[in-house]
């Protein structure tokens, strides 16, 4: 399904995961946009779930986010410590359940050693590198990331610097950043 039949009208989102030394540093941008035009610059899309243990990012629908969110915090709660079985049990009821299934969204969460991406289509994926991201300025920031994880020794540092290329790239994200910080 493409992008734009996905989230008829609307765009935008820059969400990226950096691991590295034992920290892991999640970062959103602010931006709202529907079609061409910025509703919001300073909205939330990255927040720290099950008591601090767990960091999350969204991309897509805000409201489909927060169902999703709360879901996963039930998940949560009944596998305490067990992100990746949260995460399945969370895809599972996503793919198979009506409701659910509408959800328009897609998410990136990680604790202190695990970081996963999920879909509505079923998806946990356990990105590569110690890297990933969501969003229209997703692969932008994601190959920032990349490029910087050579030269900078702190995972939050290398989020804001590849986050910023990605805002001067992509027009449907900005520099209005939320960063969380595991470790």
């Amino acid at each position: 399904m493409s992008e734009e039949r996905a989230f008829p009208g609307w765009r935008g989102t820059t969400i990226l995961c950096v691991r590295k030394n034992g920290k892991v540093a999640l970062a959103g941008d602010g931006q709202v946009s529907i079609g061409n035009t910025i509703v919001k610059s300073t909205a939330r899309k990255v927040r720290p779930l099950a008591g601090g243990s767990v960091i999350a990012g969204f991309a897509g629908a805000t409201a489909d986010a927060f169902a999703l969110f709360e879901r996963l915090e039930a998940k949560l709660e009944s596998h305490p410590g067990q992100l990746a079985r949260a995460c399945v049990e969370l895809a599972k009821d996503w793919r198979t359940d009506r409701y659910l299934r509408r959800l328009e969204a897609m998410l990136i969460v990680a604790d202190a050693e695990e970081t996963y991406i999920l879909t509505g289509a079923g998806d946990v994926l356990e990105p590569e590198h110690g890297l990933a991201a969501i969003g229209s300025g997703g692969n932008f920031a994601l190959s920032a990331a990349r490029a910087l994880l050579d030269y900078e020794n702190d995972a939050e540092v290398i989020a804001k610097k590849a986050m910023k290329i990605a805002a001067e790239i992509c027009v449907f994200s900005n520099e209005n950043l939320t960063v969380e910080v595991l470790g």
